[in-house]
């Protein structure tokens, strides 16, 4: 029964592409900043507020949240970086987890590259998750920015059945990217 409804899923997903269109649309409206009555959060408004003529914020992401099978969508990659030994560096793995998402590209089959997207609090922290819900990643501290990973994955958009979108930002980029600040205050400001 479930492979039945998952397959009709698939199929109708092939034919209406909601979540996939969403996704191009926000690809087309970052690409498009790269150099320079509806709900007030949605995903419509953060296209129309990213693409303004009249906005001049420097925003270049659209960060937002997928969802499959009423859940929260958490993705999760493998960074090395380095951590002190001694007076010395040596290479370290670290994992990181976050349901806020960044796109880069998405292809005519609705695959999408999607670039993890850390929320980072008032005091430069990056909240890690307590358990598998999107507010476990947004605690008490007031999340202040988005830092931009360089981790990015590869996903199926037809495997989501929605898609929540935050207001525009701009991201922190890579080369801000402190691994050895998770979870401390020692994030560079912008």
């Amino acid at each position: 029964m479930f492979e039945e409804e998952f397959d009709k899923h698939r199929d109708d997903c092939k034919n209406s592409k909601c979540v996939c269109k969403q996704v191009k649309k926000i690809a087309e409206a970052q690409d498009a900043v790269a150099g320079t009555g509806d709900c007030d959060v949605s995903c419509k408004q953060s296209i129309r507020d990213l693409v303004s003529p009249t906005t001049t914020s420097g925003n270049d992401t659209i960060p937002f949240i997928l969802y499959c099978k009423c859940k929260p969508f958490i993705g999760s990659g493998v960074i090395q970086g380095t951590t002190s030994n001694n007076g010395g560096t040596r290479p370290a793995f670290t994992c990181i987890q976050t349901p806020i998402y960044r796109v880069k590209k998405v292809d005519k089959d609705c695959c999408a590259t999607l670039e993890l997207l850390l929320p980072v609090s008032m005091g430069g922290g990056t909240p890690g998750p307590r358990e598998d819900t999107v507010c476990s990643y947004f605690p008490g501290e007031a999340i202040a920015a988005f830092q931009r990973t360089g981790i990015c994955i590869k996903v199926d958009l037809c495997d989501f059945t929605a898609i929540s979108c935050l207001d525009p930002v701009r991201a922190r980029s890579v080369a801000d990217f402190n691994m050895g600040a998770m979870g401390r205050s020692s994030h560079k400001e912008d």
